[in-house]
């Protein structure tokens, strides 16, 4: 039995999991399009196909969550608006990356090993974060509320190299050094179909020098911009999946308000180490994946989305679980005692 031309079994399937990747994008400010595009890969979607298709739900999902964090005030407009230029810049070139590499005969040989590599080094920055948590205790979290820059943001703050723009902390950067971080992003989310979230939001913070609450929200305003210019030019060339775009949008829309919501309610430490155990489980089924056409085994295959959709929805049910218990943290504070009722 089929509906829209997917099996019932995928449909249930992309909508919980666009639900679960949902609440890790606006958790975290890191788009879903890196699990949403190896996913599809491994699925035996072209390469091409699920670069456009995970930008596509890069775009969708970002219009949700750059809503929520309007809303809360976490969002540079300037510096998004400057970085999209890079950001076109680059993802144009990444898409003609792509499409050399489908020439050869070797784009989903190339994409699997990127992501592999992508993906493990990301685990283990964020599990290495996350063991040092005592010493960074002082610099806050992207959920956090305080304002201090790294050094090495102030470092690049101090070189003058006009035209300079000044940033809601105080500071001042130079167009140039907005612009190169928006062009390396852009390079990655067009090659690998990602929205680059996950390095874009770091660079905000650790290079541009913003507080990390607003390196969140401007990453995703920055994202919007890029993810249209992606699916845009992909969507040119008919690699847009409309009907799995569609599907996982359906999830999503409710789980980014909420991971959006969570921000504000659950501290990024209590969950970090998930993530980047995430990362590197996601990066293990990527690898599975590519063994299992090589060996040509079937259940190494399956395994491999077995890993990576279940680490997603291992990290959304925990942020889902420290929000309920955030929620009842709260209740009970606010409960009226048998004292105050006399």
């Amino acid at each position: 039995m089929e509906f829209l031309g997917l099996s019932i079994g995928l449909l249930a399937l992309f909508v919980s999991f666009g639900f679960m990747v949902g609440v890790l994008f606006g958790f975290f400010g890191m788009g879903g399009a890196f699990l949403i595009t190896p996913t599809l890969l491994i699925l035996e979607y072209p390469a091409r196909v699920a670069i456009g298709t995970g930008l596509a739900f890069y775009f969708g999902t970002s219009i949700i969550a750059v809503m929520k964090h309007y809303d809360i005030g976490q969002v540079n407009y300037k510096l998004g608006a400057i970085m999209f230029v890079g950001l076109t810049i680059g993802i144009e070139g990444g898409r003609i990356l792509v499409f050399g590499l489908e020439e050869l005969g070797i784009a989903e040989l190339v994409t699997g090993i990127a992501y592999v590599l992508l993906l493990a080094g990301i685990g283990i920055l964020f599990l290495r974060r996350a063991l040092a948590g005592e010493e960074d205790e002082g610099e806050g979290t992207a959920t956090g509320e305080t304002d201090d820059i790294p050094p090495i943001a102030r470092k690049v703050q101090s070189y003058t190299v006009p035209p300079m723009i000044s940033l809601v902390t105080g500071g001042r950067a130079s167009v140039w050094t907005i612009s190169g971080v928006g062009g390396f992003v852009g390079l990655i989310s067009g090659a690998l179909g990602v929205g680059g979230g996950f390095i874009r939001m770091p660079a905000i913070y650790y290079l541009i020098g913003t507080p990390l609450a607003v390196a969140v929200g401007t990453s995703l305003f920055a994202g919007l911009f890029s993810g249209a210019f992606g699916t845009f030019t992909y969507g040119m060339s008919g690699s847009v999946d409309l009907v799995v775009v569609s599907t996982l949008l359906v999830g999503s829309a409710l789980g980014a308000r909420i991971g959006s919501a969570a921000t504000t309610m659950v501290q990024e430490d209590d969950v970090i180490v998930y993530f980047g155990v995430m990362m590197l489980l996601a990066s293990v089924a990527i690898a599975l994946s590519e063994l299992s056409k090589w060996l040509e085994i079937g259940a190494l295959n399956v395994i491999s989305v077995i890993l990576l959709v279940g680490s997603a929805f291992f990290v959304g049910s925990m942020i889902l679980y420290h929000v309920f218990k955030s929620v009842r943290r709260r209740n009970a504070l606010t409960e009226p005692t048998p004292e105050t009722e006399s």
